[in-house]
């Protein structure tokens, strides 16, 4: 039997981690948004623990997770990489003559453009023509805006690692940096870039940018000032903004309170749409902008009137508000292709980016005019490169005796040895993504799904690398799958993304159908030893995997059993007398200490399915006997040769060998399910089974824990069926491969690869296997084409309805194509590829990371604190110091350390010995810190009497200003209800929400009201815990002789009134509880209309270079059916805008009228529980 490959998932790019369950079961998928993390790169292997994907609550997993994941494409192969740079050079478009689009970010002074592209910044003339490169650096700078008097450009760069405010002379020169507080990021493309430029103020003095420096959650942005003769940034007074404009006097602002203008997602309607205001910095009065459903964004105030883009009629469009009448003037009527970033120019002029190019509007005739730009670009993102591979290692596997190891990196299929030789590369197929390598039992050819036809098919290639592949397969339009060899070499089963399991027959390449997966994807299933059986699983309505055993004789499969128990991971005995699979059943669960409720943990055991009447139990009971050995006369007595000839004749029969030496299966179908025995081992989290002769190996895995780490590393452990006794073959384990034979198993622990021998003594038998082979010709001209078409048909694959919301899938590729050869920089390519998913009008559909180069992020020592200059001194003081608990590492402030003593009004006066003055920003002496830092402070502004501390600064002070806002909020509501009411707020449906919801319910659980508060919760996947939680209703109480206070049946009932507070950024996961809150009747929802994204994801496998796609798969519906929250959002019953001047003066309506309804309620039905009634008396 050819052995499967047990893959460990990684958590997706970003995503929120889901709940401990079993990967056989189908669970929920994550909502969140995910995490700005760029990629993941999946490793072979799957521990229970880590047996999770990305879930959202009413989807569902594939059952068992794929043995291992990437995705493929078509291209041509090239044998030379001279011949690849000259096909690469030749697949590009010639920029010194041709026009050249994908140009970003643009604007315009005078008769002169700045734009991006390729991330780099260039001009050109008003008119077109040649450009001429202003920067050159390997980050990226974006977002450029010429000073008033046109001398200087400001822009965002990446020149120090993360993203700063520069500035540069219009003309060329050194680049000088304005802003040093550290970026967030590096950021997935939906969150766009920290501290993004959006203009001046009106006089030059200053640049104006949008920061995430002051918020906890990265919605929650801001708009400053900073001066261009440096200094420390100066907010604008609006508690959040995103894009803003400053009026031509610079006392008024247009702007949008959110921000998400690099979001994929076309004709958005929900909470979340941007409107725009005009806010008076001197009185804080707020006046809204031409609102409308959908999206208002890009103000830029000139003149008397604002202008902006919307999509109201569909596409984004430039309009015109004039501010005296109100009157709105539609300037623009593209209906294909949106308007992206209009930028101002004078008062007359508008540019802005349209299919790739740009157009330059003249605001008085209103005629838009296209610039026909070319940049003589090096194209040197786009050269042909021999890059290591191992960064994108997908999977592995070993050669049938484990003389040498496949591994698939990069898109392509290596053959490495284990000791010596050479590395070889199978496929060279810069243009495809091939995968899911597999050698064949007779080790001559090696099994790979391609896409180099433009769909995944099956291929066959010599394992020397001496031939071109052979297809196998046709006409696919659906994702290949986990192809597995019958031991014979005759049949390849496979599955697709369907949830078909398929059966090649390798001679003949006809394939037929054995069974279809109802929910997910079956990925479970193992040749016989003979080739003859298909052993699978499929899911049960109620989401219990069984066994199935299918014939390749006769084609008929055959249910093995019931659906009392969860049952995978099938592995046939090589003698072909027992089938050993997993299962769920030994229930012992874990109990809280917080409340009593149950969890479970290492229930999973090992079992043996006798497949014939006559098979002995395979763990029989032990019993010592004395040895006599036998004399000649005990031998007379012994049976004659031929006694039992008609008996020996029938089981000669039965079980002839085939030529090849193997011994025929014979199943007995009757009783089956009724011969299953225990393998003596104790019950985990066991999963990865695989039988070889006289031994069973599978992985075991540490419970899962939401927010920190397994308490042991997952392990391979081999257990001798003749000892019955277990052993640890390797800990640390992320997968492994078995030979064919089953005498090898190549073992990944992390990043390194070793040998073993699989039997109890390979424990001390480890080779290290060597990846340093694994180089590939990178050659961008062919991998963006195939990635871009790869996310195409993933969506096609994946997309949660086949419908396509409608729209032709096919022609929006046919029309975002043609932009791949414009394509300058790998993050050029997710935009366009951005642009096309949006198409769909969908939540969650994102493309994240590849292969280009981000500078290394420096490390600044932050203090938890803020700082404002004294500019009669010539000093920084600490303005502000965030309230710590230092008892958890999560929110310990350094400046409130036990020991540091500094205080708010102090002043900095030197960092590690060197002085600060005003004149330098703090944070360029903070930089490059990644360990305690001394601190000389003084309550003077001057160095005599000073005193030194040491303190252990962070990395980041975000969680310090989530802390601090929450504090604040919870004194709020202590000090307006007089202790009666209490407050949760819920950052997100993942491991910090399920921390901050178990740290404050249940403290607060005796309150009589309850506000539960998820504004700006960023989603996961554990709302239906909260909400199960919170929807408990008393059913009794209890009382014991010497206490009073009575508990409740059952424990952990909140017996009060509750409100629940929503924004604009209540998303994903974070949509779905306020949606089930007030589905359960919980109390009422107060505040704003939620984001409304409610279409989950998971993880498919990287993309070639290691960039990631998410594609909204499962649906979220009401009980009757319906489609529900996606794209609208979920509404308030009450309706509360926090209006910036109330928030500037320190209030927040929205949780003030939390407070006022639940006083309310209090007094109406004040919820008590009962006193101690009378002692019964129970004498006649």
């Amino acid at each position: 039997m050819a052995p499967p490959i047990h893959p460990i998932s990684r958590w997706c790019p970003g995503e929120l981690p889901p709940p401990p369950s079993r990967p056989e079961r189908d669970r929920p998928r994550d909502l969140g948004r995910p995490r700005p993390v760029e990629s993941s790169h999946p490793s072979r292997g799957r521990p229970w623990s880590d047996r999770l994907a990305n879930r959202l609550p009413g989807a569902r997993l594939p059952a068992i997770p794929p043995p291992r994941r990437s995705l493929p494409m078509p291209r041509t192969r090239f044998l030379a990489i001279g011949f690849l740079a000259l096909a690469a050079s030749a697949a590009m478009p010639a920029q010194a003559t041709a026009q050249t689009k994908l140009l970003r970010f643009p604007d315009l002074h005078g008769d002169t453009v700045v734009f991006t592209y390729a991330g780099d910044l260039w001009t050109a003339s008003s008119s077109g023509g040649l450009a001429r490169r202003l920067t050159a650096h390997p980050g990226q700078e974006l977002f450029a805006k010429f000073s008033p008097d046109g001398s200087q450009i400001a822009f965002t760069g990446q020149y120090d690692g993360d993203e700063q405010v520069y500035v540069i002379p219009s003309s060329g020169g050194v680049p000088r940096r304005l802003t040093h507080y550290p970026a967030r990021g590096p950021l997935p493309p939906r969150w766009g870039f920290d501290n993004q430029v959006y203009g001046w103020t009106p006089d030059g003095s200053a640049v104006l940018f949008r920061s995430m420096r002051d918020g906890w959650e990265m919605s929650d942005t801001r708009l400053f000032t900073v001066s261009v003769s440096g200094g420390l940034p100066e907010p604008l007074p609006m508690p959040v903004s995103g894009a803003g404009d400053l009026s031509p006097d610079g006392e008024k602002v247009v702007y949008s309170p959110l921000a998400r203008d690099f979001r994929s997602w076309k004709r958005y309607q929900g909470g979340w749409a941007q409107d725009l205001y005009v806010f008076d910095l001197d009185s804080a009065a707020l006046t809204p902008v031409a609102p409308s459903d959908r999206t208002e964004r890009d103000p830029m105030w000139i003149g008397d009137a604002i202008y902006f883009s919307s999509d109201r009629t569909g596409t984004l469009n430039l309009y015109r508000f004039a501010i005296g009448t109100g009157e709105i003037s539609q300037l623009t009527r593209e209906d294909v292709w949106d308007v992206r970033w209009p930028s101002k120019a004078d008062d007359a002029r508008i540019i802005f980016e349209r299919a790739g190019e740009l157009v330059i509007l003249d605001l008085e005739s209103g005629e838009a005019t296209p610039i026909s730009i070319s940049v003589p670009d090096d194209a040197l993102s786009r050269r042909p490169q021999r890059v290591d591979a191992t960064d994108v290692l997908e999977d592995f596997e070993l050669s049938p005796k484990g003389e040498r190891a496949l591994f698939v990196a990069r898109g392509d299929v290596f053959s490495a040895p284990i000791e010596h030789g050479p590395t070889r590369n199978l496929t060279r197929s810069p243009g495809s993504h091939d995968r899911a390598a597999r050698w064949s039992p007779d080790g001559k050819t090696v099994l790979f799904i391609s896409d180099r036809s433009g769909e995944e098919e099956l291929y066959l290639v010599p394992q020397d690398g001496r031939g071109e592949p052979t297809q196998l397969t046709t006409g696919g339009k659906a994702r290949k799958l986990n192809p597995v060899w019958s031991p014979d070499g005759k049949r390849i089963a496979f599955a697709d993304k369907n949830g078909t399991i398929f059966v090649l027959t390798v001679e003949t390449k006809e394939v037929v159908e054995i069974a279809d997966e109802a929910e997910g994807q079956s990925l479970d299933y193992a040749w016989s030893p003979d080739g003859r059986w298909l052993a699978y699983t499929l899911s049960d309505p109620n989401d219990f995997r069984s066994l199935y055993i299918w014939s390749a004789e006769d084609g008929e499969s055959h249910r093995v059993t019931d659906t009392m128990f969860n049952e995978y991971s099938p592995a046939w005995d090589p003698s072909g007398d027992y089938l050993y699979y997993l299962s769920d059943r030994e229930y012992a669960p874990q109990i809280s200490h917080i409340e009593w409720n149950f969890a479970l943990n290492r229930e999973v055991g090992l079992f043996a399915i006798a497949l014939r009447e006559d098979v002995e139990h395979p763990f029989p009971p032990r019993i010592d006997e004395v040895t006599i050995e036998e004399d000649s006369e005990d031998a007379k007595d012994e049976p004659s040769e031929g006694d039992d000839k008609d008996q020996d004749d029938e089981d000669e029969d039965e079980h002839k060998e085939d030529e090849d030496g193997t011994r025929p299966i014979v199943i007995d179908f009757d009783g089956l399910a009724s011969r299953v025995a225990r393998v003596p081992v104790p019950a985990d989290n066991y999963s990865g089974l695989t039988a070889v002769d006289g031994h069973l190996l599978y992985l075991r895995s540490s419970a899962f824990y939401y927010g920190r780490e397994p308490e042991d590393p997952t392990a391979l452990v081999v257990f001798s069926i003749e000892d019955r006794e277990a052993t640890d073959l390797a800990t640390g384990v992320d997968g492994y491969a078995l030979s064919i034979d089953g005498q090898k198993v190549l073992v990944r622990e992390g990043d390194s690869f070793s040998l073993r021998d699989a039997k109890p003594e390979g424990k001390d038998s480890a080779k290290p296997v060597s990846t340093a082979g694994l180089r590939v010709d990178r050659v961008p001209a062919e991998e963006w084409p195939q990635i871009f078409d790869e996310v195409w048909r993933r969506f096609r694959d994946y997309f949660y309805v086949e419908n396509m919301h409608g729209y032709d899938w096919e022609a929006l590729r046919d029309r975002y194509r043609p932009l791949l050869d414009h394509v300058g920089h790998r993050s050029d390519l997710n935009y366009v590829i951005g642009e096309m998913i949006a198409e769909l009008n969908v939540s969650h559909a994102y493309i994240t990371g590849g292969d280009f180069e981000i500078p290394d992020r420096p490390v600044v020592a932050l203090l938890g604190c803020r700082f404002e200059r004294d500019e009669d001194a010539g000093r920084y003081r600490f303005s502000r110091i965030f309230e710590g608990q230092n008892e958890e590492e999560t929110y310990r402030s350094p400046l409130t350390e036990v020991g540091v003593n500094v205080h708010e009004g102090d002043y900095l006066l030197a960092v590690d010995g060197v002085e600060l003055t005003a004149d330098r920003n703090p944070f360029e002496l903070l930089r490059d810190k990644d360990g305690p830092v001394t601190l000389e402070v003084n309550s003077e502004a001057d160095r005599e009497g000073a005193r030194t501390v040491t303190v252990r600064p962070r990395s980041s002070e975000t969680d310090l200003i989530y802390l601090a806002w929450v504090l604040g909020n919870r004194r709020k509501v202590e000090e307006a209800s007089g202790g009666t009411v209490g407050y949760i707020h819920i950052p997100n449906m993942g491991a910090e929400g399920l921390r901050e919801f178990i740290k404050t319910f249940y403290p607060q659980i005796r309150k009589q009201g309850l506000v539960v508060d998820v504004r700006s919760n960023g989603g996961g996947n554990v709302s239906q815990m909260l909400i199960e939680r919170l929807d408990r209703e008393l059913l009794g109480t209890r009382f014991s002789r010497n206490s009073d206070r009575p508990g409740t049946y059952p424990e952990g009932v909140f017996h009060g009134h509750m409100a629940c507070l929503i924004n604009a950024t209540s998303a994903s996961d974070g949509d779905i509880f306020p949606a089930r809150f007030k589905a359960a009747g919980l109390g009422p929802l107060i505040g704003k209309r939620s984001w409304g994204g409610v279409i989950g994801i998971t993880d498919h496998g990287p993309l070639i270079d290691g960039g990631g796609v998410f594609v909204p798969e499962f649906g979220t519906n009401d009980v009757d059916g319906s489609w529900i929250i996606e794209g609208y959002g979920v509404p308030p019953d009450i309706e509360v805008e926090n209006d910036p001047a109330a928030v500037i003066a320190g209030r927040d309506p929205q949780l003030e009228r939390a407070i006022d309804e639940l006083q309310k309620a209090i007094e109406a039905d004040p919820k008590r529980l009962p006193n101690r009634p009378p002692p019964p008396v129970k004498v006649d």
